[in-house]
């Protein structure tokens, strides 16, 4: 079984901009920059032949590049947050994409499940209890703005996501070039 999911790559400038931005937050478990992507459609653990079967209908799909923006910061979890995000702006061609690709792995059997899709890069998580709400949310007003030029995602990858105690690793198992 391999955990897997489709993430579009960022540009190493918004990679640099936000490894900046990550710098100034009090985050216990910060991400690694190296692994920083917008989650388009996580696939959870999947059979190799299923993700096989997957990776044949996505070559065969022409899927549009999406214009992605740096949108500010965010956190999931409520009221004691379990992560915290730099948002991307929403777009139209962006929704698309990922439930195109979502459409494409239902269509191979892989059960995504059916949630609304909020286009984020994680820069940290917390464990339960672990947030200071207000601290966070003062640092997160004390970064100021996390926006960004927009930029054209040129590819989409199928990454293994392997979970270590350290954070997860990330090893892309296949590319899909978007049309520009």
């Amino acid at each position: 079984m391999i955990r897997a999911f489709l993430a579009l790559p960022l540009p190493v400038a918004i990679v640099h901009r936000l490894t900046l931005v990550q710098a100034r937050l009090p985050l216990p478990r910060p991400t690694d920059p190296e692994g920083f992507h917008v989650t388009l459609a996580f696939l959870d653990r999947q059979p190799e032949p299923v993700l096989e079967d997957l990776h044949v209908a996505l070559e065969g799909l022409r899927l549009p590049a999406p214009r992605l923006r740096l949108d500010g910061l965010g956190t999931f979890g409520g009221a004691d947050p379990d992560a915290l995000h730099a948002r991307i702006a929403p777009d139209p061609a962006l929704s698309a994409l990922s439930a195109k690709v979502t459409q494409a792995a239902r269509g191979v059997g892989i059960a995504v499940k059916a949630r609304r899709f909020v286009p984020h890069v994680t820069l940290g998580r917390f464990r339960k209890g672990e947030s200071n709400p207000e601290a966070l949310a003062r640092a997160m007003a004390a970064v100021g703005e996390v926006t960004s030029d927009p930029w054209v995602a040129p590819e989409m990858i199928l990454y293994r996501s392997t979970l270590r105690h350290e954070g997860p690793l990330y090893d892309p198992l296949a590319t899909y070039p978007l049309a520009l």
